[in-house]
């Protein structure tokens, strides 16, 4: 993946230290060669592994400063030093100058650390985003970070113990979501966020957050204009002077890069296509339609079960941390196309559906809150005691229909998303052994979901739960599932939909431009009308989803593999053997879509334990 590393507040010889840090960094060079540079005191050292233009680093008098990524600064006096003396040292004089308003200036994809000696203090930081990771260990005396927990945990102080909450999280979210880790004492910063160290003390704090504009009318068609201007500059910016091709799984994000990178590099863009011989999981006719569309140069691949068999170890280990979205081996396959192809970079189209309005579930949570817009007098006085009073009412579809429509609507938000979970669903008791279970608070992740809804300045409901899923989908999900699977296949990859130029538009936006009624991405859609195929616009959402557990009744080897895998998790004595017995021996059975999923999510906990 690339990244960097570093400590500060552990006495030793530079040689020492230098050798330290190099060696931390390791696991950040294992998969792409990024060359390591690292730079050290008597108290402090940090390692940088990556190459070309995603590499700044700086060493004065005590003071380090490294950055990783692709930085720009927004004042055009120090766009220019950058050009003239490197991001690192205009970074480091920007920051001796006005310390942490420093921080407002720059753009773009990116995490970096100051450490200064003299004083003692250390500053992290990482994109608005959360694209470029942080990880870190605070010991009082002493601060340990890196670009990933296999970074930190070869610092030679650092205690990799698990936390029990990091494992019921991830069973609940199949990821654990930050600013928690699977380790204890481990933490990540949160997308646009800051840390201070000083005196052993950590302090963390916004420098970026989203301020949606909710009441900002323009007229469509110059919306529509700014709208183009700042797609087809975001994705000039992430091609950058790179060799790089697309994902394409014909949906509209990825549609929509396509186009703009054959338009923007002035040649057919070279996209990349996942299928699946599997009824319903295909969706490869609609990136063909994409590809023809823009005479792409198109390639594709065909996943089969014997591929998941080979990647699943490789998927697991490449993630620092339990990862269980299965999304993550096509994106591997698709990468390492482009791979073999000599290309350094690939785009990807994830964040459209969360800046402007794209997800399913938008929708539907639309609709119940019209049920929560109608006077209480009459939804209690009138239409429940209806609904609910019909004799024989759960056997006529209908009143069944309506009864799951209230009760649901009568979930408040955020738990209202919530309501299909499948550890909400099976129950935790019926899950996780009992002396797991008296590790851990299973309330935590309703807390943190509470915690992340209300911290948001939106009124409208879409904008709030896009603020929400700017974390838990994009920064939690979304983002390292395929930065990892293209870590794995050795390829950078970028995401212009979520650049600070889109984002800025998109929080401009009148809420009902993102979800007018149940229409999801209006603005979106009727802005790229003409430019993307009508096939692409109309087209129901899909995904590079996996059918593994149509595949999983059906191939040999990948049984024998989940097998294996659920009998020695059964020895850890986190999940009950005898809901793993159920889980394989019936529950899968009567819906394997369904219950697939979690025979997925204790697979891939085994094997990223395995791979530690």
């Amino acid at each position: 993946m690339s990244g960097l590393c570093g400590w500060i507040g552990q006495d030793g010889s530079v040689t020492e230290n230098l050798q330290l840090a190099r060696r931390m960094a390791g696991p950040l060079a294992r998969f792409d060669g990024s060359v390591v540079e690292a730079v050290a005191g008597r108290n402090s050292g940090l390692a940088i592994a990556a190459s070309g233009d995603n590499k700044h680093i700086y060493q004065k008098n005590g003071f380090l400063l490294a950055l990783w990524g692709r930085a720009n600064f927004l004042e055009p006096r120090l766009s220019q030093l950058a050009r003239a003396e490197g991001v690192a040292k205009t970074l480091a004089d920007d920051w001796r100058e006005r310390g942490e308003k420093a921080l407002e200036n720059l753009t773009g994809a990116f995490s970096f650390c100051i450490l200064d000696e003299n004083t003692g203090e250390a500053i992290l930081a990482i994109d608005r985003m959360g694209i470029c990771p942080l990880v870190y260990r605070n010991d009082g005396g002493r601060l340990v970070f890196g670009s990933s927990a296999d970074a930190v945990n070869l610092h030679s102080q650092a205690k990799p113990d698990i936390a029990p909450q990091g494992l019921y999280n991830y069973l609940y979210f199949h990821m654990v979501p930050g600013p928690d880790t699977i380790y204890q004492r481990q933490r990540r910063l949160l997308p646009g966020e800051y840390l201070i160290y000083r005196k052993g003390n950590v302090e963390t704090r916004k420098y970026w957050e989203m301020r949606f504009q909710e009441n900002e009318k323009r007229p469509f068609q110059e919306l529509k204009q700014d709208f183009m201007e700042v797609l087809r500059s975001s994705v000039r910016e992430a091609v950058g002077d790179q060799q790089v091709g697309a994902f394409l799984s014909g949906g509209t994000d990825s549609s929509t890069i396509a186009g703009l990178l054959g338009e923007v590099s002035g040649q057919p863009a070279h996209t990349y296509s996942i299928g699946f011989d599997a009824s319903g999981y295909d969706e490869m006719e609609y990136a063909r339609i994409a590809a023809k569309h823009f005479s792409t140069r198109h390639h594709e691949y065909y996943v089969t079960p014997d591929d998941i068999v080979s990647a699943i170890p490789q998927v697991a280990a490449i993630f620092d941390q339990p990862f269980g979205n299965a999304s993550a081996i096509p994106a591997y396959y698709c990468a390492r196309m482009a791979k073999a192809d000599g290309l350094s970079r690939i785009l990807g189209g994830d964040g459209g559906d969360e800046l402007f309005g794209g997800n399913v579930r938008y929708a539907k949570q639309h609709l119940f809150s019209l049920y929560g817009q109608t006077p209480s007098v009459v939804r209690k006085g009138i239409i429940e005691p209806l609904v609910f009073g019909i004799p024989g009412g759960a056997a006529l579809p209908l009143v069944r229909k309506a009864r799951s429509y209230i009760e649901q609507a009568s979930i408040p938000m955020p738990a209202r998303t919530e309501t299909y979970n499948l550890l909400e669903r099976y129950g935790s008791r019926e899950v996780f052994t009992s002396e797991f279970l008296s590790t851990v608070n299973p309330g935590n992740p309703a807390d943190l979901l509470n915690e992340i809804y209300h911290d948001s300045n939106a009124v409208s409901l879409i904008n709030r739960m896009l603020a929400f899923d700017r974390k838990f989908t994009l920064a939690d999900n979304d983002l390292p599932k395929v930065a990892m699977a293209c870590e794995l296949a050795a390829i950078e990859v970028a995401f212009p939909l979520i650049s600070d130029e889109i984002v800025a538009f998109s929080l401009q936006l009148e809420p009902h431009l993102k979800l007018k009624g149940t229409k999801l991405r209006y603005f979106f859609k009727e802005a790229l009308r003409g430019f993307l195929p009508d096939d692409i616009i109309t087209k129901q959402k899909h995904g590079f989803g996996l059918p593994f557990g149509v595949w999983l009744q059906q191939h040999k080897p990948l049984q024998a593999l989940a097998s294996d895998s659920l009998s020695d998790l059964k020895s850890r004595r986190i999940v009950r053997s005898d809901f793993i017995d159920k889980l394989v021996g019936q529950h899968l059975n009567e819906h394997a879509g369904y219950h697939g999923t979690m025979v997925w999510v204790l697979m891939m906990l085994e094997q990223w334990y395995r791979q530690r």
